[in-house]
């Protein structure tokens, strides 16, 4: 039985061996469950953020995109403007609508009276209308094809001048 007893006791020994059931190896499995579950957290958030700030990155830049579009445009109605508002064209729109420039003006003082002799606004050829000079028959370019020159558009119909009525305002009790 000798044999028996230390045959048992190489196996308990090799099972203890296998298996080991001391309280330091039970203590650290919740531990090192602990660490692999912070760690894989951990991972999951950081991915998690770098997905978060690559869709915010893709947002910025379809954003500055579209600024970018939106100043061109800007710039471009900026210089229609410009271009509209330059006194050439201003002068060149007005003609076209009928307008002509103002004659002379007449000023009130504070006491009523007026001041300058007002004159009625008459039309004058802008220089874009005004007739070209003619090239005389012996000069060098030969005698001219058209006998009649370009006729002068005349916009308003000048008139006699008429004064404004220098009346003096009612006086007031000072109030």
């Amino acid at each position: 039985m000798t044999g028996t007893a230390e045959q048992a006791k190489g196996r308990v020994g090799r099972l203890a061996r296998l298996m080991p059931s001391s309280p330091t190896t039970a203590a650290r499995t919740p531990f090192v469950l602990l660490v692999v579950l912070l760690l894989a957290g951990g991972l999951i958030s950081l991915l998690l953020l770098n997905s978060a700030l690559n869709e915010g990155s893709f947002r910025l830049s379809k954003l500055e995109r579209e600024t970018t579009e939106l100043t061109d445009e800007q710039q471009a109605l900026q210089r229609d403007v410009d271009s509209y508002s330059e006194p050439d064209a201003l002068e060149r729109r007005a003609r076209e609508l009928g307008m002509v420039p103002g004659g002379s003006p007449a000023f009130l003082d504070p006491d009523g009276t007026v001041r300058g002799v007002p004159q009625r606004a008459t039309a004058q050829p802008s220089p874009a209308e005004a007739p070209e000079p003619e090239a005389s028959a012996a000069g060098p370019a030969g005698p001219s094809d058209s006998a009649t020159p370009s006729p002068s558009v005349s916009l308003a119909t000048p008139g006699p001048a008429t004064p404004l009525p220098t009346t003096q305002p009612p006086t007031s009790s000072g109030r």
